[in-house]
């Protein structure tokens, strides 16, 4: 059961987050200062002329604030992607082609019939620190300041001003100058509150002025370039990034402390989410998605493995510090500027397993992951030691895990999936040969089941179509194929005590297809 409902009531240790804003002023640059120059070549001279702006008007906590960004702009970028065919031809993939998700869906499915698995392929990464301008950051820098007097962020401390309000871009968006329009667009809000020191009500009034003009749209799951606030007010819709997105520029520009934490995967469904955090007055955590719904109204329900919060410094603990130069590592956990915060929203345990299959040269990393829309996606890390074990820290219970190594782009078994039991305890799910089983299934997923008038159990499969049962085992294994005639399928001499999936045989763009195990007395339990 969650631990949060209407807030997470946990204060942020702020040290953990960030590299300290409060760098002393010195002859020399600090280090991470001279990196960004180094990296920025001919640009080099638009971020030292913000540098020696401030420095030159005596503003020496302008200038901390300006070597803040500058100095966590190694990573940051906006990245362009399109849709690519099997061969990694662009196919031209446009979502607003399409009225709904479920034609966008079919037209997927069909494209894939014929051109193979359809992927998001990376086109362009512009850098921050090749691109900015000095007029860009010290407008930023300026306009920040100038929200932190809001009375409503006098609460903030220097070191939360630089990750709450002060940054300059959420994800991987364009560079656009959004602050100007937002603060004009806003600048109504401090005279319809009732308690002008209150961030979370402020944050209320933007957001619900956000609501009645953006929405999310699910065919923008195939839209993976952010947007930027421009094509987002023109379009008027997108993801959940973009929402967060959208907040987060229009709580900044109003001096609203407000972040973005997300899960990589959902534990027991398919896709992803990122939704908002606002900081109140006594430095805790409330949660609410942009555009969607409010603090203290908003609720997290699907089962989470992993809980991350995107900061703007960048992490020296995380994965992203610890990669060699060309070492790859899964999505989303791969970022530089991330803090895992899973125990802020649920009991954790930590998985310390040792790793079943040969270590393969050179890996130093295992990763665990989560099954989602029909294959194990990685949520997670832990070095691997002299002795081959691992220690994966703050994982959600409850929940079907695999261990894995990630090779050459690829997501390889590293052992047998378990159940992370609500103890702490690893159950794993091995295949029982010697003692075969028979198995009479109703749905491909957990569904809420009546009995009928005849007292007959509904199935919950489609009349006439053709479904194949699998168990793991080292991979999927299949058990065979059945038609559907409206009785539940039944499978014999199937091994007993695996980890199982029930898929119909249809292609589809995204397998919502869940995985399951039997308990002794044939209780069928879903993850």
């Amino acid at each position: 059961m969650e631990n949060i409902l209407n807030r997470i009531s946990i204060l942020i240790v702020l040290p953990v987050l960030l590299v300290s804003c409060n760098q002393k002023i010195d002859n020399k640059y600090p280090s991470n200062v001279m990196e960004v120059l180094e990296l920025a070549g001919t640009n080099r001279s638009e971020l030292e002329e913000v540098i020696n702006y401030y420095h030159d008007a005596g503003d020496t906590l302008k200038l901390q604030a300006a070597y803040f960004l500058i100095g966590n702009m190694a990573d940051k970028d906006y990245i362009t992607y399109a849709v690519s065919d099997s061969s990694g031809d662009e196919i031209g993939f446009n979502v607003l082609d399409y009225p709904d998700y479920k034609t966008l869906s079919e037209a997927w499915d069909s494209i894939t019939e014929v051109r193979g698995n359809l992927h998001q392929k990376r086109t362009g990464v512009f850098h921050d620190y090749e691109k900015i301008t000095a007029e860009y950051l010290i407008k930023n820098i300026d306009m920040a300041f100038d929200a932190w007097n809001k009375p409503w962020a006098k609460h903030l401390n220097f070191d939360r001003f630089c990750e709450y309000i002060l940054p300059y871009r959420s994800t991987n968006e364009p560079l656009e100058e959004w602050r100007t329009l937002l603060a004009e667009k806003y600048v109504w809000v401090i005279d319809s509150m009732a308690d002008q020191s209150d961030p979370v009500e402020a944050c209320r009034w933007i957001n619900n002025d956000i609501k009645s003009w953006f929405r999310f749209d699910p065919r923008y799951y195939e839209h993976n370039t952010d947007q930027g606030l421009k094509e987002m007010m023109d379009v008027k819709m997108g993801r959940c990034e973009d929402m967060t997105n959208l907040a987060i520029y229009s709580m900044r520009a109003m001096g609203v402390p407000v972040t973005s934490d997300f899960t990589p995967y959902w534990a027991k469904t398919g896709n992803n989410h990122a939704w908002n955090t606002i900081l109140n007055n006594e430095g805790e955590v409330v949660i609410f998605m942009g555009g969607e719904s409010n603090p203290g109204d908003y609720h997290l329900n699907q089962a989470k493995a992993k809980v991350y919060r995107k900061t703007f410094a960048k992490q020296e603990e995380n994965l992203a510090a610890l990669l060699e130069e060309g070492e790859k590592a899964p999505k989303y956990i791969n970022r530089s500027s991330i803090v895992d915060v899973t125990s802020e929203y649920i009991p954790v345990a930590d998985v310390k397993i040792s790793l079943d299959k040969k270590i393969p040269d050179g890996e130093k990393f295992a990763y665990i992951c989560v099954f989602n829309t029909g294959e194990w996606k990685a949520i997670h890390w832990s070095k691997i030691d002299n002795e081959g074990k691992v220690n994966f820290t703050g994982m959600g219970t409850d929940i079907a895990y695999l261990p894995a190594f990630y090779i050459n782009g690829n997501i390889v078994p590293a052992g047998n999936p378990f159940i992370l039991d609500n103890n702490g305890d690893v159950v794993y799910a091995k295949p029982d040969t010697e003692n075969p089983c028979t198995l009479e299934l109703i749905s491909t997923t957990r569904r809420i089941t009546k009995n009928t008038t005849d007292n007959i159990e509904k199935v919950f499969l489609k009349e006439g179509e053709t479904y194949e049962l699998f168990f793991w085992d080292d991979g999927w294994v299949s058990c065979g194929k059945k038609k559907t005639g409206g009785k539940p399928l039944e499978f014999k001499n199937i091994p007993s005590s695996a980890l199982y999936w029930l898929i119909n045989i249809k292609p589809v763009k995204d397998r919502p297809e869940r995985i399951f195990i039997v308990k002794d007395k044939g209780e069928q339990v879903w993850y």
